[in-house]
C-alpha cells in the first residue's frame, strides 16, 4: 500500500497548531524533565519538534519516555497523529456511525456480544423492570460516549420506583441496558470488581484481520476500567502475556494491583487461539471500516465483544516501566505497508 497522504498530516498539524496550550506543553516538559533529568528547554523544543516533523503528540511523548529515546527507538512508537491518519484513510465514512451509536453497534454485532441486551423506549418501565429483576444488576449507556463515559451500574434491589426509574434513564439518555459480562476467573483475579477489558488494536486487509497490539485494561472497582475511572493497562505480547508493570497516563506505576495484590507482570489473557480467531469473525462484519480498536473480554466460555473504536486510539510501552525501548510501530507498517 502506498505511503499516507500528506493532507491529513497538514490539516492536523495545523489544527493542532491553533490548538497549542503552552502552559500545558510546559508542564509536560516539566513532568518529563523530573523524571528524565534533562532541561525543561530543550525537551520543550524537542516535543514541538517531534510533533511538527515527527507526527508525536505531546502527550505520547510523556507517555512513551521519548525524553529517554534515541531517534531511532522513536521511530519504532506509534503515536496518536498516525493513528488518526490510519483511522481516516481506512474506515470509510459511511460506516463510521455503526461504530459511534451504542445502539446500532449492539444490533449489528449481537451475536457476538453474548449477552442480553435491551433499548429503553417510552412505554417500556415495565419491560425494564422485567430485565433488571431477572439479572439482578445491569450496566446503561449512553449512544454516544467514549472513554468510559456515559455508562452506568445499577442493582435491581435497589429501585423503589419504576416508573420513577425508567423516566430518569430516558432523561439522561441512557438508552441501552446490558447485561453484565462474567469474566474469567484469571481477570477476576487482577479487579473482581470491573470488567476488565482487552484492547485489540487490528487491521482488516479484506481477507484476514491482522493484530497490531494487544492492551489489557484493569479497573479500580467502578464500572468502567477507563483511566478516568482509576484504571490501567499493561501491554501484552503475542501469546497474550504481560510484557510487564501496569500504568497510566497519569504518572501511575503498578507493580501489583492496588487493591488485590496481583504482580500485574503475571498476568495471562486466556484462549488466545479463541481470541485471534474472535478478532477475525468481528471484523468482517463492517469491513468497510478496516482500522479498529476492539475492546472483548474473555469470559468463563471465552472472548465476548464489547465494542468497536473506528478511532483506535494507541496503547503503547512504557520504556521507564517495561524495559522495553521498542513500540509496534514495526508491525503496523508490516501490515498496512505506510
Amino acid at each position: 500500500m502506498s505511503r499516507l497522504s500528506l493532507a491529513p498530516r497538514v490539516r492536523y498539524l495545523i489544527g493542532r497548531a491553533r490548538r497549542i496550550d503552552v502552559g500545558s506543553v510546559v508542564e509536560r516538559a516539566k513532568e518529563a524533565s523530573a523524571q528524565h533529568h534533562k532541561a525543561v528547554p530543550s525537551i520543550v523544543v524537542d516535543m514541538l519538534w517531534s510533533a511538527a516533523r515527527h507526527n508525536v503528540g505531546f502527550q505520547d511523548y510523556i507517555d512513551y519516555d521519548f525524553a529517554m529515546l534515541t531517534r531511532a527507538e522513536r521511530e519504532t512508537y506509534m503515536t496518536h497523529p498516525v493513528s488518526n491518519q490510519l483511522s481516516q484513510r481506512y474506515d470509510h465514512p459511511d460506516f463510521r456511525w455503526i461504530f459511534q451509536d451504542k445502539v446500532e453497534f449492539d444490533k449489528q454485532f449481537s451475536v457476538h456480544l453474548h449477552r442480553e441486551w435491551m433499548v429503553v423506549e417510552e412505554g417500556n418501565a415495565d419491560a425494564v423492570r422485567e430485565f433488571a429483576q431477572r439479572l439482578g444488576t445491569i450496566v446503561t449507556k449512553e449512544p454516544v460516549g467514549q472513554a468510559g463515559t456515559g455508562v452506568h451500574r445499577y442493582h435491581a434491589a435497589e429501585v423503589e420506583d419504576w416508573e420513577e426509574f425508567h423516566r430518569g434513564l430516558l432523561a439522561r439518555g441512557e438508552m441501552l441496558i446490558e447485561e453484565v459480562i462474567r469474566q474469567h476467573d484469571a481477570l477476576a483475579a487482577v479487579c473482581p470488581g470491573t470488567v476488565n477489558t482487552t484492547r485489540i488494536t487490528a487491521f482488516f486487509d479484506g481477507e484476514k484481520a491482522h493484530i497490531l497490539a494487544m492492551a489489557q485494561k484493569f479497573g479500580r472497582g467502578a464500572v468502567s476500567d477507563q483511566m478516568t475511572f482509576g484504571g490501567f493497562y499493561t501491554m501484552l505480547d503475542e501469546n497474550g502475556h504481560s510484557v510487564g508493570a501496569g500504568y497510566d497516563s497519569h504518572g501511575h506505576v503498578h507493580e501489583k494491583h492496588p487493591d488485590t495484590g496481583f504482580p500485574i507482570a503475571d498476568f495471562q489473557l486466556p484462549y488466545m487461539d479463541e481470541v485471534r480467531a474472535f478478532i477475525d469473525q468481528v471484523a468482517r462484519v463492517v469491513p468497510e471500516v478496516q482500522y479498529v480498536g476492539w475492546d472483548i473480554v474473555v469470559s468463563p466460555d471465552g472472548p465476548v465483544l464489547v465494542e468497536g473504536n473506528w478511532g483506535a486510539g494507541v496503547y503503547e510501552n512504557k520504556p521507564s516501566v517495561t524495559g522495553i525501548r521498542t513500540g509496534h510501530k514495526p508491525r503496523y507498517r508490516e501490515v498496512i505497508g505506510f
